[in-house]
């Protein structure tokens, strides 16, 4: 099967897109509120002084019952609201709460209402006094500059620290990426550091113990079963032989022998086959253009006594009388698992076999696969309720599709249609 692709992000750089953003963000935080402290002092100053001046006039005012002449030469005091300054008349007029306006060729007004008398103001023109609005274009150029220099350390700081930290898990990751079985590491954790990646790498370290017995085991298993069951096989078709080379049974007996022969071929192609997806061994298997149809024809003889008792037809298109490029074992083992559960489960009505465009399907009238297996029948073990068996077959199946690179389809309507492409 071929796997997809999976692309993989750098881990240094993230850590370094990260770091930047960050100190970027908070750069331009702290610039803002710098930039709104400065602003807020210098009228604060302006609203002081003013009140400063506004406090002068009412006590003098309380003395002599007279307004004195203001002190301060960027202030004037006004008695109604149409004698204000006129770049500033509408915006107090439309907000009367408001005490800061902006007036034309650069003007700046803060005003104070007299509080005890009605349509009494005292204006500040402040233009010339303001000392962080005439810069604030060089201020901000200064935080510019600023958040640039201190993104370029942030830079080589993250840069240096994602290289520190990616750099073991790299290590890590080059060890244990695509080793051989026979070539997995016993010990590497002692190599790393003693933090997270010294976790991660003993845990790895740990599998890896684990999966290194359990090949060891596997191959133990294979091996011991390969020479288990191959020699009683072997034992009993040699025994066939002799009985039907030396014609020591008589008619009525050679019908059961020739049957015997036939399953310990049949036994011993399916012993190979399943040997062979223990191992996964893809080279020692040679194909060959293979006829579809003998081996169909075998497989339904092998199994008619399945449909012993059940009115059931088998139907075999005639374009099934075609060739397969494919191991001839494996090929038997497929079409035996796939008509096994064919017969079995049709009580009444038709099993039909065809082959059209590379694609064998066997289709039957069966009770179907329950909707509650559908998704996941040819996973092991799984099985309908009214199954007999252990819930293999598909398994098989499936796992033999996979190690030919064959794409298997299962689906059901009002019986059981699989279909495999030897495309």
């Amino acid at each position: 099967m071929m796997s997809k692709t999976v692309k993989f992000h750098s881990l240094s750089r993230r850590i370094v897109t990260q770091f930047c953003l960050f100190t970027l963000f908070f750069s331009a935080i702290y610039a803002f509120l710098t930039f709104m402290l400065l602003y807020n002092l210098e009228d604060r100053f302006i609203e002081r002084e003013v009140q400063q001046e506004a406090n002068y006039l009412t006590e003098q005012y309380q003395q002599t019952a007279q307004w004195p002449q203001v002190k301060s030469p960027h202030m004037t005091l006004y008695f109604s609201k149409i004698s204000l300054p006129t770049d500033m008349q509408q915006q107090f007029i439309d907000e009367p709460q408001q005490i800061e306006f902006y007036g034309l060729q650069g003007r700046h007004y803060h005003l104070y209402s007299m509080p005890e008398h009605k349509n009494v103001f005292l204006v500040a023109e402040v233009s010339q006094r303001l000392l962080v609005r005439p810069v604030s274009g060089g201020i901000l150029k200064l935080f510019l500059i600023s958040a640039t220099a201190i993104t370029f350390i942030a830079f080589i700081i993250a840069w240096l620290l994602g290289r520190k930290t990616a750099k073991p898990l790299k290590t890590l990751a080059d060890l244990v990426d695509g080793v051989a079985p026979e070539n997995i590491p016993n010990t590497f954790a002692d190599q790393f550091p003693k933090n997270e990646i010294g976790i991660l790498a003993r845990t790895l370290e740990n599998s890896m113990q684990q999966i290194s017995k359990a090949l060891t085991r596997e191959k133990s298993f294979t091996r011991d079963v390969s020479h288990e069951l191959r020699t009683p096989v072997a034992i009993i078709k040699n025994a066939v032989e002799v009985y039907q080379e030396k014609n020591l049974i008589n008619d009525e007996a050679k019908t059961i022998i020739n049957r015997i022969a036939d399953a310990t071929i049949q036994m011993e192609q399916t012993v190979t086959t399943l040997l062979v997806l223990a191992r996964e061994e893809h080279i020692s298997i040679e194909k060959s253009s293979v006829k579809l149809l003998p081996l169909i024809e075998q497989s339904i003889l092998d199994h008619s006594y399945l449909l012993e008792g059940k009115m059931v037809e088998v139907t075999v298109n005639d374009n099934c009388n075609d060739a397969v490029f494919a191991q001839a074992g494996m090929l038997k083992v497929l079409l035996d698992n796939l008509l096994s559960n064919a017969f079995q489960y049709t009580e009444l009505g038709e099993v039909s076999i065809s082959f059209n465009d590379n694609k064998l399907t066997i289709e039957d009238t069966g009770p179907g696969i329950e909707q509650l297996i559908s998704s996941h029948i040819t996973e092991p073990a799984v099985k309908g309720s009214q199954s007999t068996g252990y819930g293999f077959g598909l398994s098989i199946v499936k796992r033999l599709c996979e190690h030919q690179n064959w794409q298997i389809s299962v689906t059901s309507n009002k019986g059981a249609i699989i279909s495999v492409s030897f495309a």
